[in-house]
């Protein structure tokens, strides 16, 4: 029995100085809950800035575009955070884009809002489904460049 002990010690003290040192060999096995739950919980949370795959510099033309056609997307920063979406949903509201509620979330009537605006100024016949995929960004990023020097 003291044999078996030994081994369990050793293997666990083994494990823990493979995880993250010594000290951690008696709870090597509770380590990985936190990570899980700090993963689950940023999935949950919206984000504070979607950019969809804008630089600082497009999304900065972006913002100002929404100024310039009388929407206030809060300070030009660069960063698309909750003021830069509501005012862009109200934008395609007030287009019959369909945005949906004007909450600042990027969801899936935003970004279905975005692709009807982006089909409506370019000429990429983006499917609408709701999804920022690589066509949808490219597009975005596309349009943002042709609003260079707005402000």
């Amino acid at each position: 029995m003291r044999v078996l002990t030994k081994a369990l010690v050793s293997a666990t003290a083994a494990v823990g100085i493979a995880v993250g040192g010594l000290a951690t060999g008696g709870t090597a096995m509770a380590a990985p809950a936190p990570a899980q739950q700090q993963s689950a919980s940023a999935e949950v949370a919206p984000l504070a800035v979607v950019n969809l795959g804008l630089s600082t510099a497009q999304a900065k033309d972006w913002q100002c575009q929404l100024r310039v056609l009388g929407y206030n997307p809060g300070t030009i920063d660069g960063q698309l955070g909750t003021n830069s979406w509501k005012a862009a949903q109200r934008f395609f509201n007030d287009l019959h884009l369909k945005a949906g509620t004007v909450d600042g979330v990027v969801g899936k009537n935003t970004v279905m809002a975005l692709q009807r605006y982006l089909n409506m100024n370019l000429d990429k016949n983006l499917v609408v489904d709701g999804i920022p995929g690589e066509r949808t960004k490219a597009a975005f990023a596309e349009f943002a460049n042709l609003l260079r020097n707005v402000c």
